[in-house]
């Protein structure tokens, strides 16, 4: 779960970004907070329950998993395109394990998150 100073630019934001790896659009939860869940994982976004404002963890990065170097591509591009800002174009990532290719973005409100993929070992 993260916080959203907005929640419907949030799930415009996580509608877009996470349908690119095949998720369904989020419900609501209850007003203000938006669920969604995909092949056993779960994910939320929206006011904080204490009230206060939201915010965004200082060095906490969220992952999802794709399938497929487009995967990532569409991921990265409909964050942008939805209020997203870029926090690393899709690329190889050397230092990652395996041959991985990802990219990061942060959300409206700052929380950053990333997605990867494992190439084949000859890509």
């Amino acid at each position: 779960m993260v916080g959203a100073t907005d929640p419907a630019k949030g799930k415009a934001f996580y509608d877009a970004t996470l349908g690119a790896l095949g998720w369904p659009a989020g419900h609501e939860f209850r007003p203000g907070v938006i669920f969604y869940s995909h092949d056993g994982a779960a994910f939320g976004v929206g006011k904080p329950a204490d009230g206060e404002a939201a915010t965004h963890a200082n060095g906490g990065t969220i992952g999802f998993a794709a399938q497929t170097k487009e995967q990532v591509d569409a991921f990265h591009a409909a964050g942008l395109a939805n209020g997203g800002t870029c926090a690393g174009e899709p690329g190889k990532r050397p230092g990652a394990p395996g041959n991985a290719y990802g990219a990061y973005l942060r959300d409206p409100t700052g929380n950053k998150i990333c997605t990867f993929c494992q190439l084949p070992a000859d890509a």
